[in-house]
Order: C-alpha cells, then structure tokens, then sequence
C-alpha cells in the first residue's frame, strides 16, 4: 500500500479517511435506528421490557 500526499489508500485505491468522512455525514445506523426505536416503543407502552 502506498500513500498517495498523504492519503491513506487501501491497496485497490479506496480514500480510507473520505469513506470514513462520508459515513459520519450519512445519518443513523441500524443498530442506532433500532435502539431509538425500541426506546420509543418502552415510553409509549410503558413496558419494562423490549
């Protein structure tokens, strides 16, 4: 793997730090949506349990 003025490229060339970059700007991931969504779940019913 080389670095291209700094980049740091994976060996087929990928930009590691602007997929890094692009996936903080890319919302909510799915394991966040489901948490968020159980937490609504156990205010809205009142239940203890999920």
């Amino acid at each position: 793997m080389e670095n291209n003025k700094g980049n740091n490229l994976t060996i087929a060339g990928t930009d590691i730090d602007e997929v890094k970059r692009l996936n903080s700007q890319s919302g909510l991931s799915y394991n966040e949506v489901k948490l968020k969504l159980a937490k609504e779940y156990v205010i809205k019913t009142g239940s203890k349990t999920i």
